[in-house]
């Protein structure tokens, strides 16, 4: 029997100061050497998880953007991909109508982007985006018309609960939707996703691509929900959502503890 194991990065593998420690990068580095298949899903782009992942040696493809692309991580290369259809013009001229102007991310002229207004910028998105300074990504725009230009993937929405609810509850049935708070931030976030893109869809591809038989998944959030719906075997770490929890095999060590790596290597000391 082969098993995919898969890990969510930000409140699971991730300390809470968004760093891997050495004791979790040494453990899967010797298991995945040894033979055991791993990876990890991540609402992250490739460029983030790869900064806080450093020292993670991990050569199979990898999940971002909530499983908008799966990624190799040796050559980079794009295996996967999710993109929105004509229909998301929609979702941006209601979004626009309330006041909403969200950063979005889309291929633009060959090369990955995240577009927004800067004058249009919550305190929210201001955090955030003074947390990726320096990006080679950032694309900052001056009008609605320019913000919603090439391929887009994924659209992220942070402003006030009152202002987020209502489009989540139309969207969530016909797009993939996550309304949840940044656990660094405390921030409310919508994001909104092609229906296709979804830790779940990705990893069940990679399960095929690989030749796995069953997927063990580690998590901590709502939107690690879907992957724990169709793993074999679900963990959620002691600083979970109660919602994942609910749904979770057992519940492990917390992140700051190094739950998933020392749950890993338990498991190869028992073999």
């Amino acid at each position: 029997m082969k098993t995919l194991y898969v890990s969510d990065l930000d409140g699971t593998l991730l300390r809470s100061d968004e760093t891997i420690s050495a004791y979790t990068s040494e453990v899967i580095n010797r298991l995945t050497s040894e033979g055991m298949i791993f990876s990890y899903a991540t609402a992250r782009s490739y460029i983030t998880a790869k900064k806080v992942t450093k020292g993670l040696d991990a050569k199979i493809p990898l999940i971002v953007y909530n499983g908008a692309f799966v990624i190799d991580n040796v050559t980079e290369e794009i295996l996967l991909s999710n993109y929105f259809d004509d229909r998301v013009k929609e979702v941006f001229e209601a979004l626009f109508r309330c006041q909403i102007f969200p950063i979005v991310y889309s291929y633009r002229e060959g090369a990955e982007k995240f577009s927004f207004i800067r004058e249009k910028c919550t305190q929210g998105m201001m955090d955030f985006l003074n947390s990726r300074e320096g990006d080679i990504r950032s694309n900052p725009v001056l009008t609605t018309e320019d913000l919603i230009q090439g391929k887009c993937f994924y659209i992220t929405c942070i402003d006030e609960p009152e202002k987020l609810v209502p489009f989540y509850e139309k969207y969530r049935d016909e797009f993939h939707c996550v309304y949840q708070k940044d656990i660094y931030t405390n921030a409310q976030w919508l994001e909104i996703m092609p229906k296709a893109a979804s830790k779940a869809n990705a990893i069940g591809q990679l399960k095929k691509l690989l030749m796995c038989d069953n997927v063990v998944a580690f998590g901590d959030g709502k939107n690690d929900m879907d992957m724990f719906e169709i793993a074999d075997q679900g963990y959620a770490v002691e600083n979970a959502v109660d919602e994942l929890k609910a749904i979770a095999t057992a519940v492990i060590g917390s992140n700051n503890q190094d739950g998933v790596a020392r749950w890993m290597e338990n498991l190869a000391e028992r073999k």
